[in-house]
């Protein structure tokens, strides 16, 4: 990569970035690409790849005459000659909108009624029929705390699925957790009580590999992360108000 850029301003705009980014694993479809071959978007793609070993997922014209590059959830602005990368967020200085999360908001939307439900634990509480997902770790403290945080929510059905990312005995943690006799309860114990259930069995099959798989599809690098019926995401522990605002902005769609 030529240059690596901290952070820049502009006049109608504002970008706070960050240091340098490490070379990240190569990952992406390239189905999803949104550039067609030939065009600039995909020469962007090209250049982008070459010069910094990650292959994108997509491209955009963005602001300013630069070009977003999405990448695992990741998003980088470069100008044409991808000479220069930027990684931050940008703002509309005018309006303040943070147009970084715009455009992820619209790129990383996921298709909520294509999840493969059936991988994920199922929590029923009242009703059920608000819908929410989460992808969680056990050793997630964020997780945990909302976990504890959504035990206020009513009339609400959240498909939790296992994402065992952070620790080595993740994996071990969520099989045994998924393997128990009452997965959503020995999820609840362990979420808001601490406590763990039995190890599972050997024999006992579970749908982790096809969690990781998933997440890495979406570009999830963090839990928790929570995906709502529209498709929009939201992070970390979010406080009950804030699910609520979103479940019922959701409902009005």
């Amino acid at each position: 990569m030529s240059r690596w850029i901290r952070c820049i301003t502009l006049p109608a705009l504002a970008m706070a970035c960050s240091m340098a980014l490490a070379q990240a694993p190569k990952g992406g479809d390239a189905s999803k690409a949104a550039a067609a071959a030939g065009s600039t978007e995909a020469q962007v793609a090209a250049r982008f790849a070459e010069r910094s070993g990650m292959k994108p997922d997509q491209v955009f014209r963005g602001p300013a005459g630069l070009y977003e590059v999405l990448v695992r959830g990741e998003l980088y602005y470069v100008d044409p000659a991808v000479t220069v990368v930027i990684m931050g967020r940008m703002f509309d200085s005018r309006t303040r909108e943070d147009l970084t999360q715009k455009r992820l908001d619209t790129a990383l939307r996921i298709d909520f009624k294509s999840l493969p439900f059936n991988q994920a634990i199922k929590t029923v509480r009242g009703n059920g029929s608000r819908t929410m997902v989460t992808f969680e770790d056990p050793n997630c403290p964020y997780c945990k705390r909302l976990w504890q945080n959504m035990q206020q929510l009513n009339n609400v059905t959240i498909y939790s699925f296992l994402y065992p990312i952070l620790s080595p005995d993740s994996q071990e943690k969520s099989r045994a957790i998924w393997c128990a006799k009452d997965r959503a309860t020995a999820w609840d114990d362990y979420m808001v009580h601490g406590k763990a259930p039995a190890a599972a069995a050997p024999d006992c099959k579970t749908p982790l590999e096809q969690n990781l798989a998933l997440g890495r599809e979406f570009g999830i690098n963090g839990t928790p992360t929570i995906v709502f019926a529209d498709g929009s995401r939201g992070a970390g522990a979010m406080s009950v108000e804030a699910i609520e605002q979103k479940l019922a902005a959701t409902a009005k769609k």
